[in-house]
């Protein structure tokens, strides 16, 4: 833990629920923290199917996977767009890399902030108060990239103008990661099956939060994924579905107890 660390922004550094942490640590939001104080930390994520290469992002997750050679080299927790302003899905691909951008403020979000009636700003500079931080990968989705931010607390949420916004130190280890042409693959996939090398099986159940399906309907998919994979008999159904009802992005093993 860090100088100036909070509880929100620990949790949401390492995309846990702030909920989680504070039950897991037998704490509340009035715990004065000290730097250098252990915390644990338990938030295991199932990493989606996807390219070998390049960048993968699941936005029901909030995550952000990085692949090389198949294999997998960082996993980090984002921000994504909120419902009315959806981040979008398909493939794409880095088309350009800047430190310490400014930040040319859309005249999509220059009206937003007009009828909020907050200052409305054009531009601005590099600096502290700039909401990209201090790198921007831009895609060739013109207008939408992957960036910092000044607001670290935020991260793990589903708030942005659609652009998929990092920790700020994350975003630099991104950024010294890829290159322009590197692929990117935005997926939306609410839920994920994992089976481990010793047979574990773990779902995680995410929100849905552009509103692409139901419960009902991943129980079914579930079903029948299992049905394909001859896994019927292994999983603990009323576990499965409640975690499915759940959809709080917590991962959890759902084989049965022999």
């Amino acid at each position: 833990m860090r100088a100036g660390d909070t509880l929100l922004a620990i949790a949401a550094r390492y995309g846990e629920p702030l909920a989680r942490l504070l039950r897991d640590n037998g704490i509340d939001t009035r715990t004065r923290l000290r730097p250098g104080q252990c915390l644990r930390i338990d938030n295991p994520q199932v990493v989606p199917p996807g390219p070998a290469d390049g960048v993968l992002i699941n936005l029901p997750q909030r995550m952000l996977f990085l692949r090389r050679g198949g294999r997998l080299e960082a996993a980090w927790p984002v921000a994504v767009g909120r419902a009315d302003w959806p981040t979008p899905l398909g493939r794409f691909r880095v088309t350009q890399m800047r430190r310490d951008p400014v930040w040319h403020v859309p005249v999509s979000i220059q009206e937003e902030m007009r009828r909020e009636g907050k200052p409305v700003l054009r531009e601005v500079p590099s600096g502290p108060d700039n909401p990209l931080g201090h790198s921007w990968i831009g895609l060739d989705a013109v207008g939408y990239g992957m960036h910092g931010t000044n607001a670290p607390a935020s991260i793990h949420s589903f708030r942005t103008h659609g652009c998929v916004r990092l920790n700020d130190d994350h975003a630099t280890q991104l950024f010294q990661a890829v290159h322009p042409g590197v692929p990117v693959h935005i997926i939306y996939r609410t839920w994920l099956l994992a089976e481990l090398p010793g047979g574990q099986l773990w779902l995680q159940a995410n929100p849905d939060p552009y509103h692409r399906g139901s419960a009902r309907a991943s129980l079914e998919q579930l079903r029948a994924l299992a049905a394909r994979l001859d896994l019927e008999t292994r999983i603990d159904w009323p576990l499965a579905q409640r975690l499915l009802q759940a959809s709080d992005g917590l991962a959890a093993r759902i084989d049965r107890s022999e």
